[in-house]
């Protein structure tokens, strides 16, 4: 029996208390699933869950519309429990198109909710798709659960009192299909309405009709009875404190600020735009008043060179690009290394070689950044695991930089970027300070008479009295730093600026391992791939299995306990968005013979990809 609901006339629905689920939004780039996306992200922030988000842009800007290249996606995983990763296949799949199914299905699992645009399943959008023909009627969901939902009509019939055009009104439909996720998973509607208003502010009777959709998507659900349940996901168990959703780039944002103000230097930030880098720079341009210096240069190199010359002048050096743009920045990178200034180079790894695969991931540009410069040419590289560890790396970048007067890359990648989850804001506190000293004193000074224990070299800034001394890129003196054609000077200085960098290891934490510190499989990472790497250890685990597993955040030089750990294992997987470049380095370093997990597809890889390895991996021995 069927109970209603007093108040509204609504049929009651049972509700099912579920532990995680995984949502996909998908439909054309002009459907505003980023915006869906991103609001159901934001509201189940701020109903406590865990999350972890996955926004898939297309790499083509104006794809013709209901095209498989125009198709736009956003993937969220929101729990009760931690949450390490998106998810690896969505529960339910949202289409507003027969081309975002035709992407997408191959990823569903058995079972899963389908909830289709029926509306936009005419014979020219099947056609373009590549349906032969309507599979929302010709069995081929048939394993799965449908709900043809007519999106676009009962939008317009929701604005039906409008004055807008029906091309207004459809711009409202993904409004109309959020509204009815939120019924289905008991979310409230506040946060978006006031998003609604704040974005649409000047344009009133738009922000109406985004408003009458939302409400109207929700009511669709409490009121047909096309839903015999609906889904509760409770609070995660969360450390007290200040939380915000971040992504990677707005971190590494907010991280290259609080260097500034831990270290009382500017930051100047000089970068050409490039996806996925480009929002580094529209975060930074809005902290001003902290002191920040946005510069949108003409080219990469102008970027960089702008960038150098800030650090020269005191300030601390920022630019930050994607694999295309590091290729030009190399030629400055080693004028920078040569210099000895302390500068920051963020590397925000897409799909290559050249445009590749511009809105996807991949971890392809490591070894360019350790060996694509001529000559001995070392530089530190760090790279973080999680959206929320790019801001703690950000400052530990300017922390080395500063105190090893060198330039310093970080590689995050397109997934690191845009993905989302909660951040703790730390308190201000427990941020040790940031310490600088230049050089003001006359007496004993050699431009590259070096700290002892650091092999740093004084910092000076241009005009300081009795300090004069020469720059640029041509080698110089190993103590006055005048320009120096010796052969053998330029020997001690090679050395020299290579023992530098391997000094930074003295300054890096330890590793931090999940599970013992010995054991039958080691799963070794770095960058994205951490978080899958946790979910896939720590389910390994429960199975029994002795596996550990733990992530690098420094690739030059590796951290002082890799070595022994290591040799603690029996096995070691190596899961990579690459063709095998950690391993290659480990076994150039260490000698080790590793198993590599490599993905080359522009896709994050999933847990059950490393879990499946890991145990073959096992079987074998």
């Amino acid at each position: 029996m069927v109970e209603t609901n007093v108040t509204t006339g609504a049929p009651e629905r049972p509700v099912h208390d579920v532990e995680s689920v995984v949502i996909r939004f998908a439909g054309d780039s002009g459907d505003g699933m980023q915006v869906t996306g991103t609001q159901f992200t934001t509201t189940s922030f701020m109903v406590g869950n865990d999350l972890s988000t996955l926004p898939d842009f297309p790499a083509e800007i104006r794809a013709p519309q209901g095209t498989l290249a125009g198709v736009s996606g956003f993937q969220l995983q929101f729990s009760s429990q931690p949450v390490h990763t998106p998810g690896d296949r969505p529960d339910v799949l949202v289409c507003m198109n027969p081309a975002a199914l035709k992407v997408n299905m191959k990823d569903l699992p058995p079972g899963a909710i389908i909830i289709a645009n029926s509306d936009e399943f005419s014979d020219g959008n099947l056609r373009k798709a590549g349906f032969a023909g309507n599979p929302l009627e010709d069995g081929a969901l048939e394993g799965f659960q449908l709900f043809r939902v007519d999106v676009t009509r009962l939008t317009r019939q929701a604005l039906f009192e409008t004055e807008l055009s029906n091309r207004e009104k459809d711009r409202c439909k993904n409004f109309y299909a959020l509204g009815l996720l939120y019924w289905l998973y008991n979310r409230p509607l506040d946060a978006t309405v006031a998003w609604i208003g704040e974005k649409f502010g000047k344009k009133p009777e738009i922000a109406e009709a985004n408003v009458t959709a939302l409400h109207a998507g929700y009511h669709y659900g409490e009121t047909t009875e096309a839903f015999a349940a609906t889904y509760r996901v409770a609070p995660a168990t969360i450390a007290s404190g200040t939380y915000r959703n971040v992504t990677g780039n707005t971190a590494t944002a907010l991280g290259l600020v609080t260097a500034s103000q831990l270290s009382g230097l500017s930051i100047f930030y000089g970068s050409y735009p490039i996806t996925p880098a480009s929002d580094i720079l529209h975060d930074l341009s809005r902290y001003k008043n902290y002191g920040v210096v946005t510069f949108q240069a003409e080219d990469e190199i102008a970027g960089i060179c702008s960038a150098i010359g800030a650090s020269y002048g005191g300030s601390l050096g920022v630019t930050a690009t994607s694999g295309p743009g590091l290729a030009l920045k190399s030629e400055a990178m080693g004028m920078a290394v040569s210099m000895e200034l302390p500068l920051i180079v963020i590397d925000v790894m897409r799909a290559g070689p050249s445009t590749g695969l511009p809105t996807k991931p991949e971890q392809a540009d490591l070894l360019m950044v350790l060996f694509g410069r001529h000559g001995e040419c070392p530089m530190p590289v760090l790279a973080p695991g999680t959206p929320s560890e790019c801001f703690d790396i950000a400052i530990l970048a300017a922390r080395l930089a500063v105190r090893y007067m060198t330039p310093m890359v970080i590689l995050s990648d397109a997934f690191l970027a845009n993905s989302s989850e909660p951040w703790r804001v730390p308190a201000a506190a427990d941020l040790p300070p940031i310490e600088v000293e230049f050089r003001t004193d006359p007496e004993g000074f050699g431009a590259y008479r070096r700290d002892p224990e650091t092999l740093a070299r004084p910092w000076v800034k241009p005009g300081t009295p009795e300090l004069m001394h020469r720059v640029g890129g041509l080698e110089k003196d190993a103590v006055t730093g005048n320009v120096s054609y010796d052969p053998a000077n330029h020997e001690i200085m090679v050395h020299t600026r290579a023992e530098k960098i391997a000094r930074i290891a003295d300054a890096l934490p330890p590793l931090v391992v999940d599970g013992e510190r010995e054991g039958d499989l080691l799963i070794l990472g770095w960058g994205s791939t951490t978080g899958a790497i946790s979910k896939a250890v720590a389910t390994l685990r429960e199975e029994g299995l002795r596996v550990s597993g733990t992530h690098l955040i420094s690739l030059a030089p590796f951290q002082k306990d890799l070595g022994a750990l290591l040799a603690g294992f029996r096995r070691v997987l190596i899961p990579e968005l690459n063709t095998g470049h950690l391993r290659f380095l480990l076994r150039a370093t260490y000698g080790l013979e590793a198993t590599g997990l490599n993905k080359i597809q522009g896709r994050p890889l999933r847990v059950d990809e490393i879990a499946d390895a890991a145990r073959a991996l096992l079987v074998e021995n």
